[in-house]
This record gives C-alpha cells, sequence and structure tokens, in this order.
C-alpha cells in the first residue's frame, strides 16, 4: 500500500476543508480576480482571507500574479472546477435522499 498517495489525498481535501476556501475556489471558477473582488464577495475580514488564499497557495491549489499594486488569483487547474461541481451534484443528490426521508417521516406522524 503507498501510504504516500492515500497521505497526498487526504492532505489535498483537508486543504479544501474550510468554508472561505471553498467560497473562493466557486468564485474563481468564472475566473481570475483579484483580491478586491474576492474580499468583496467573502464576509470575511481581509487579514483572514490572506490566510486562506496563503493555504490555498501553498498546496497549489490557487495561483497568484501580481498585477501593479494588485494580486490577481486563479484556479491552477480547470480540473477544480470539475471537482467542485461533482462535489455539488453529489451533495445535491445527499441532501435530496434526506429530503425524501424527512417526508416519509413527516407522513408518518399525520
Amino acid at each position: 500500500m503507498h501510504v504516500e498517495v492515500y497521505q497526498a489525498k487526504a492532505d489535498f481535501f483537508r486543504t479544501l476543508g474550510h468554508p472561505a476556501r471553498i467560497r473562493v475556489l466557486e468564485l474563481l471558477q468564472e475566473g481570475p480576480l483579484p483580491v478586491r473582488d474576492l474580499l468583496a464577495q467573502i464576509d470575511i475580514e481581509a487579514s483572514s482571507l490572506s490566510q486562506q488564499l496563503a493555504v490555498l497557495r501553498r498546496a497549489g491549489i490557487v495561483s497568484a500574479i501580481r498585477e501593479g499594486s494588485t494580486v490577481v488569483y486563479t484556479l491552477a487547474t480547470p480540473e477544480l472546477a470539475t471537482l467542485l461541481g461533482t462535489a455539488r451534484r453529489i451533495l445535491t443528490d445527499m441532501l435530496a435522499d434526506q429530503g425524501e426521508l424527512l417526508a416519509e417521516l413527516r407522513a408518518e406522524v399525520t
């Protein structure tokens, strides 16, 4: 068994395990954005956004390019958008199943 591979995968998913990071990635699916635009669309302090962007940068999930005094972020690979879309579909299916179960439980009460 290649423990290193599984550890790398676990580290990757752990990096994605923060709501602000997920929101950043969702916003970057539309294309590169400067930090000021990310900050305007995410309800966190600038210092917290900076920390989350640094985590994503160190992991190689986003890339940063300086354009004058502005730093612009982009997804490191388009496959990240595919991953987020797949996660959204899986979550939607899971919640739909839970909704059906909830409806059945409510029907039993009445």
